[in-house]
């Protein structure tokens, strides 16, 4: 499995413009192409995530995640922020690039750990967090995926 599998040109969005964490949020659920009702639902369960604890992890990257019973599949977006947004992210710092994933509430192989991981893998090799943020077009992250083969 290969995280490229799991996002199509249609959920990614090099040009976030939202000026809050939670409009940004708001913004990459909607990547999703869910119905207005089920949008709203699966924003709420990510900002309730969030008032957890930041999915931002550092180096300008949100990993904002949560499960539903509106999928049943995982799914991928990847949403750019060119300005940089205000996250509480556990460096301080703003974030740049998110990475959104949603599963179903049960799998039976837990896909959901491994895209997380996977995901977390991927941001933390040195260069990839500046190439995020380089991204000019969709192609650019399916061929940063493909060289980094996730």
């Amino acid at each position: 499995m290969h995280l490229r599998d799991l996002i199509s040109p249609t959920s990614i969005d090099l040009d976030l413009r939202g000026g809050t964490k939670h409009e940004v949020l708001a913004e990459m659920v909607a990547l999703l192409g869910l119905s207005p009702e089920d949008c709203e639902t699966i924003t709420n369960l990510v900002r309730e995530r969030e008032a957890e604890g930041s999915t931002g992890v550092g180096q300008g990257i949100a990993i904002p995640h949560c499960r539903s019973p509106v999928f049943d599949w995982v799914r991928l977006a990847f949403g750019r922020h060119a300005q940089g947004v205000a996250y509480d992210a556990i460096d301080g710092e703003p974030v740049h690039a998110l990475f959104l994933i949603a599963a179903p509430p049960v799998e039976v192989s837990n896909l959901y750990l491994t895209v997380l991981a996977k995901v977390a893998r991927f941001v933390r090799e040195g260069d990839v967090p500046g190439r995020l943020r380089g991204l000019t077009d969709p192609a650019g992250l399916y061929a940063l995926m493909e060289e980094k083969d996730v």
